[in-house]
Formats: structure tokens, sequence, C-alpha cells
């Protein structure tokens, strides 16, 4: 599905403020792979999505998605395959359009020459896909999206992602800025949606416990390079304590983030 060779990515080369922010990379993500990711500020994380996404360009090294090499293809045609959500629940949706123009335009992504219009189908289809959410916004459709709360445009974010069906699903800590309550219900929509479509997935977190519980890898980061790779059998005896330890022995200095370990 995706296959990372040898990646890096290095900003201000050759100044007083260089900085290597990935260094060589590799990973080899399967297809139906739930990946959670974890790591302290400043390990890599966010920056390994944004190179995966073409929202920034490598510095050395491959990528390869469904076997082309995409490398260098830019961020505007990745998009047609990956989907992105990211930790502002404003930045998915368009906070002047009604609900209902937020989801046709997400359901005929990368669709040329096509005049959209909205029909009864389309508005029958999208009450069906919005009842599933449990948030009543099935008898909203003409209200702007800028009137929902936060957790219903994360919501909302995640079906119009899922309605273009993406190949690959980034989730960019896509439930931190929400409260706890919506939190959940935003992590339980994930999982129902990854497995109905067999999503492959990756998923950045701070809370550890999530990285625990969800999906069926978890990988680690630090410095800016992958320092654990754990399998499902692998994960179903972990605790955040033991993934702590796991990073102490392998650093030989403790866990830097508290944010990491306070998370509920």
């Amino acid at each position: 599905m995706l296959k990372i060779e040898q990646i890096s990515k290095v900003f201000y080369p050759n100044t007083v403020n260089e900085k290597t922010a990935i260094e060589y990379v590799d990973l080899m993500v399967n297809a139906g792979d739930f990946i959670t990711v974890v790591g302290s500020n400043g390990s890599g994380k966010s920056t390994l999505f944004n190179l995966i996404s073409g929202s920034y360009p490598v510095t050395g090294g491959k990528i390869i998605l469904n076997g082309k090499d995409v490398t260098h293809t830019p961020e505007y045609k990745r998009a047609f395959t990956i989907g992105r959500i990211f930790q502002d629940p404003t930045t998915g949706t368009a906070a002047k359009m009604s609900i209902e123009d937020n989801m046709i335009t997400a359901l005929y992504k990368g669709m040329k020459g096509l005049r959209i219009s909205l029909n009864s189908a389309n508005r029958d289809l999208f009450r069906k896909e919005l009842n599933q959410l449990s948030m009543g916004l099935e008898d909203r459709l003409k209200d702007n999206v800028g009137l929902l709360s936060g957790g219903q445009r994360q919501a909302l974010t995640l079906l119009m992602t899922v309605l273009s069906r993406p190949k690959m699903l980034l989730l960019d800590e896509h439930t931190a800025a929400l409260d706890p309550r919506n939190a959940q219900i935003v992590m339980d929509l994930t999982t129902k949606f990854i497995a109905r479509y067999n999503l492959t997935s990756l998923m950045v977190t701070h809370n550890m416990q999530h990285a625990i519980d969800f999906g069926n890898r978890l990988i680690m980061m630090d410095g800016g390079r992958i320092i654990l790779d754990l399998a499902a059998e692998e994960k179903k005896s972990l605790t955040v304590l033991k993934l702590v330890q796991m990073f102490k022995s392998i650093k030989k200095q403790d866990y830097a983030s508290d944010e990491d370990l306070l998370t509920p």
C-alpha cells in the first residue's frame, strides 16, 4: 500500500538554522493497517504526515503509494487518494457553506467535467450518511457549517473524508481539540468507518492509551526516527508504563512529554 524508503527532511539546509526533522525513515504500511503513531513534541510525527501527504517535499528518499512513486507528486494530486483530518475541527469544512454543499463537494472530489448539482437523490444519501453520526445533522442540511459545534464539525469532516473514498486516511491528532465526550464520539466513528470501509489508516495521537487500544500496529517516533514498531500481538500486553519503559530502554533517557502521559 505505502512504502517509505529512507526519507529525510531537513529544514533550512546549509544555514545556521538547519534542522533535521526526519532522518532516513523506512516504513511499510500494508493495505488495511491501522497504525497509531506516538512520540513527544518534535519527534517528527506531523512532519512524517506532511511528507506522506505532499505538504512538504522530501529532502531525500522515496514514497511509493500503490506501487507508484509519488515522491514528487504535488499535494493536490495525492489528495485524490489520501484523506487527512487535522486537530483543528474548523479546517476540514467550509464554515460559510451549508452542510449539503460541503458534502456534495466531498462526494465529487476529483471528478472533472461534471456539473455538480444537488438533487433529491443526493439529499437522501446525505441524510442517510449523517444519520450514522447520531447528532441530528440529517435534519439540518441547509444550515451553515459555521453554526455547528467543534465535535459536530469534526464528525462531519470525518464523514466527508470517508465519502470521498480515499485509499489512505491520515488522522493528525484529530480528537485532541475536543472535550472528552466528543473525542470519544469521534473515535467511535473513526473505528467504525475504518472497519466498514477497510481503510488503511495512520493516526497520530498524544493519548498513549488510545495508541495502545486502537489499531493493529503502534509506532513510536523520537528524533525524527521510528524507534518502535509493534504489531497487534505485541500490543495486547502493553500498558502506558510498559511503553514508556521501552522508550527508556532504547533511548537511555526518560520520556520527555508529560502531556502524553497525562492525557486521559
